[in-house]
């Protein structure tokens, strides 16, 4: 029965190579989709790492400029006070421009024994930590006793640690930064990957380390806890007392959650075009196979007539059918397999092999539910052909 329905495929090999091809096409656009669909998914379930609710940013520009250090501390610190003093203020840190799900990044280079790995680098407070809720995943956050250390301490995050130490400790290594290899950098403790781009952004690794009080010069951003009932009646209190404070900075609030919705929103415009395109492809594609397939009946009712007049039943009639689609795809399906099985054997793109292996298994069943639904009716009306009429018309 396989070897007839292959010679019936040979046989109008030129209509079929061109069914095939539409296949082999959808497949590897439904391919691209669900690599896509499934690396977002899999990046959004992991955990956030970081407490964004109720944590807003206050940027700023123009702020107090002076040479004088004593000045610039004492300007900062009684911001820092004045803002700490507010109701429904819990904690607040000064950061560095790379504020969580914002487009800025601030990028170095951090080497270990030869072995360098680019990282986002962080500028925080000691407050950075609760204000985010950052959890530990080994050794401790900052403190007061890092003053007095003799090398300059850093906290980094697993991704960083796994590329660096793999399973070792890395809590007492000594790193370098590219930007100045003369200073040591010693790990003093691992914090639990932070997804800061947005929830389905690739976690990079990333290096925390304290704020120098010379550089409150080249800050511009703040982020403030605040209580969970503060609305923006606070939120103009808020505003008032920075433009009071910083006379000549242009002040801006907003809030993490927001910006959240923002930065996925810009990271899933890919995937919703590419959803659109395979989703247009693909009805082409059941168009084309529906025409084929009811064009093939009405071609081949006389050959349909023959086979029940002496007593093939409608169900083997509507299976044939059926059965060739199902051949035409698997052919098409086997040469698309090939090539998408290269994606995670040549490592493109860097994603995990998992990614693709579930990405080809979802486009098989995708494509197989496709043709199978297309030749259901098609094989339905040839079952229903009375061989009498067929082969009278024939």
């Amino acid at each position: 029965m396989v070897k007839h329905l292959f010679t019936l495929i040979w046989n109008k090999k030129k209509q079929n190579f061109l069914l095939m091809l539409e296949i082999l096409v959808s497949f590897l656009v439904m391919f691209a989709v669900f690599t896509l669909t499934v690396n977002d998914y899999q990046r959004y379930k992991k955990p956030m790492g970081f407490d964004y609710e109720d944590v807003w940013v206050i940027n700023y520009s123009n702020s107090f400029q002076t040479g004088n250090k004593d000045s610039l501390i004492r300007y900062y610190e009684t911001l820092r006070q004045l803002l700490k003093g507010l109701p429904s203020v819990k904690d607040m840190s000064f950061i560095s421009e790379n504020v969580p799900f914002s487009q800025t990044t601030d990028g170095d280079g951090v080497n270990y024994n030869k072995n360098e790995v680019q990282v986002e680098a962080f500028q925080v407070e000691d407050s950075y930590r609760n204000t985010l809720g950052i959890k530990m995943a080994e050794g401790r956050w900052f403190d007061s006793q890092d003053a007095v250390s003799k090398n300059k301490p850093v906290v980094i995050n697993t991704t960083l640690k796994e590329k660096l130490f793999g399973a070792e400790s890395a809590i007492g290594k000594d790193i370098g930064f590219s930007y100045n290899t003369k200073i040591k950098n010693t790990v003093i403790g691992v914090v639990q990957d932070a997804k800061v781009k947005g929830d389905y952004s690739l976690v990079s690794p990333a290096t925390y380390t304290k704020i120098d009080t010379d550089a409150f010069n080249r800050l511009g951003n703040i982020l403030i806890k605040v209580s969970p009932n503060a609305d923006a009646a606070f939120e103009g209190l808020l505003y008032k007392v920075l433009a009071n404070y910083m006379k000549n900075a242009d002040v801006e609030i907003e809030h993490l959650a927001n910006k959240r919705v923002s930065i996925n929103n810009f990271t899933l415009i890919p995937m919703i075009v590419l959803l659109l395109v395979g989703g247009f492809l693909i009805i082409n594609v059941a168009l084309g196979l529906f025409g084929v397939l009811w064009y093939n009946i009405n071609k081949r009712k006389g050959e349909i007539g023959l086979r029940r007049a002496i007593g093939a039943s409608g169900a083997a009639v509507s299976g044939q059918l059926v059965s060739e689609a199902l051949i035409i795809a698997s052919l098409s399906l086997a040469a698309g397999t090939f090539f998408a099985v290269q994606f995670p054997l040549l490592n493109v793109f860097d994603l995990p092999p998992n990614v693709y292996f579930l990405a080809i298994l979802f486009s098989i069943i995708f494509i197989y539910l496709l043709v199978l639904i297309c030749s259901l009716y098609p094989g339905r009306q040839a079952a229903a052909i009375y061989p009498a009429v067929a082969l009278h018309e024939d």
